[in-house]
């Protein structure tokens, strides 16, 4: 028997701000808010969602899960989410043929250049 993959969780200091600030990234919906958790997914009935949840404590260490984007136009979707607030950040990757940024709580996702 095998799971179902319901949900990532993501910690965050301002829950409803990061959920979002993450559905508008990937054209995503608010399925649930409460407070102290907030998720998004491509529609009600779809799963996996992304969970939002309230911690007191900032992030301290570079994340050891993220998520990679495949945009149609890496540079045009690189400009769209630093305008939206994100921030290029170097976690050692080296010259590579992806982009590496963090979004507004400093959770660090990649940006993958259009399959060839």
């Amino acid at each position: 028997m095998a799971s179902a993959w319901e949900s990532l969780t993501v910690d965050a200091r301002d829950p409803a701000r990061l959920a979002r600030w993450w559905a508008e990234v990937l054209g995503y919906q608010v399925v649930a808010d409460q407070p102290d958790e907030v998720e998004i997914r491509q529609s009600a009935d779809r799963l996996p969602g992304l969970v939002f949840v309230s911690v007191p404590d900032d992030r301290q260490v570079k994340n050891r899960l993220h998520i990679d984007l495949r945009p149609a136009d890496q540079e045009a979707e690189v400009e769209r989410l630093v305008d939206m607030g994100a921030r290029h950040v170097d976690v050692g990757q080296g010259d590579v043929d992806w982009t590496v940024l963090a979004d507004p709580e400093g959770n660090e996702f990649c940006v993958l250049r259009q399959r060839g």
